[in-house]
């Protein structure tokens, strides 16, 4: 199916890059959606109308949020639709029909060369090719790593076939940062809070899979911080600091909560709330139950899905890096300086331009869907607040809402979900027709700002 619908876009010059990722993924999207229709996908032999397109927008996206129990609603054959749903959105569309190209024999043209750039985040087409497969290398080996060692924990509980096929997919979700699961009742991994193989594993697999594929490359290649790129030094750093300020700020407001933390043992506790600050950057695993958190922590967990991952990973959200440069570039200003500067590194004012442009667009987005499922949904302004800031992230937390929305509901999610995963600043690019001015200077004028 990939091979089909990349053969036909690339058929079409007029394209731009933006609109064949969005295609791709529309196109992966739409066979997920008639493969999980199919009678022996469901237990029952039957699926909604927009159930169908809401699963297969949220696998594909790489999600997790589901209207449906993943683990009872669907036969295996319906899980194994769900999981190749998943790992072909993790990697990418263009990700998956270049490898497919190169099994097939097919030449790799310079407009596939600018589109897999494109979806990459890249700065060159050279080497774009031996980075595709890289990036699947990779993918597989701490994929078939998750497994072995979610197996000796499943195996045991479930039987070989069941449990081997129940580590493949929470690797497979994991690594995705898709955060489906097959424990049934919508549970997630509540009940492995303090297994740490099982729920070790998991956030192992789902925080390097939000690296991005380039760090972990890096990571790879080079031993010593100092020869890493200002890309990775500062998806390095900012993660950490969102994964230790997430876990202090869980940790001690949820500490005496009898509903999260409150019955747990110290490193139980300490555990689960560093999972639970990694989750929102973009997994949508929990050990502790969402809707039971505090406000407080609620309204920190916005904060976390809106940052999301880091570029070139599997994860959602405007990105770490889009978080940092603008921070850096408010420090600067308030420094006096017009000159952001990181590690002895200028940062050229195009990327800021665009990382303002991700930030305003990300956040009208967000603002009108709340607006928008707040019409249609009668439930708590903060849920529907929550379910969108999940979807746009690409992250699949919820409070419990999301079987009881409406179609409406369902309908402005999915759209919600596909514009987070392709990037707000793809989806722009792909429905409107882009102007270059050429060489026309236009006299410039100040206004008054602030």
């Amino acid at each position: 199916m990939f091979y089909t619908s990349c053969g036909v876009v690339m058929g079409n010059s007029s394209l731009s890059p933006a609109r064949y990722l969005a295609g791709g993924f529309a196109a992966m999207i739409l066979a997920g959606t008639m493969l999980l229709s199919l009678p022996f996908a469901t237990a029952d032999g039957r699926i909604d109308i927009i159930d169908a397109p809401f699963t297969a927008t949220s696998a594909v996206c790489v999600t997790g949020l589901v209207v449906v129990d993943t683990g009872t609603y669907f036969t295996a054959a319906g899980q194994l639709i769900i999981m190749f749903l998943i790992l072909g959105g993790a990697l990418g569309f263009m990700t998956t029909a270049t490898v497919l190209f190169v099994l097939l024999g097919r030449r790799i043209t310079l407009k596939d060369r600018l589109i897999i750039k494109e979806a990459l985040n890249t700065n060159s087409i050279q080497g774009v090719v031996s980075l595709i497969l890289s990036i699947v290398k990779i993918s597989l080996v701490l994929i078939l790593a998750g497994t072995v060692l979610l197996s000796l924990r499943f195996i045991p509980q479930f039987g070989w076939e069941k449990g081997l096929f129940f580590a493949l997919f929470h690797a497979v979700s994991a690594f995705g940062n898709a955060g489906f699961d097959l424990t049934g009742g919508f549970q997630s991994l509540t009940a492995y809070v303090g297994d740490y193989l099982v729920s070790g594993t998991i956030v192992f697999l789902f925080i390097a899979g939000g690296l991005g594929y380039p760090v972990i490359l890096e990571l790879l290649q080079h031993k010593k911080p100092a020869r890493f790129s200002l890309h990775s030094k500062l998806v390095l750093l900012f993660s950490s600091v969102l994964l230790l300020l997430g876990t202090l700020i869980i940790f001690s407001m949820e500490y005496a909560n009898p509903q999260t933390l409150g019955g747990l043992g110290f490193g139980n506790k300490l555990f689960a709330a560093f999972f639970t600050a990694a989750a929102p950057r973009t997994a949508g695993f929990n050990v502790i139950p969402i809707d039971a958190l505090t406000t407080p922590v609620l309204f920190f967990l916005l904060l976390l899905m809106f940052i999301g991952a880091s570029p070139a990973s599997t994860g959602g959200g405007v990105k770490t890096t889009t978080f940092a440069l603008l921070l850096f570039t408010v420090r600067a200003l308030i420094k006096g300086s017009d000159k952001v500067v990181l590690y002895e590194k200028h940062i050229p004012p195009s990327l800021i331009l665009k990382a303002l442009a991700v930030l305003f667009i990300s956040i009208s987005l967000i603002f009108i869907m709340i607006f928008a499922i707040s019409i249609v949904e009668q439930k708590l302004f903060l849920d529907l607040a929550f379910e969108v800031f999940s979807a746009f992230g690409t992250v699949g937390l919820t409070t419990g809402i999301t079987p009881d929305l409406g179609n409406s509901g369902r309908i402005l999610l999915i759209i919600t979900m596909f514009a987070g995963r392709i990037g707000p600043l793809t989806l722009l690019f792909a429905l409107t027709r882009r102007f270059n001015p050429g060489a026309i200077n236009y006299p410039e004028e100040r206004i008054l700002i602030g």
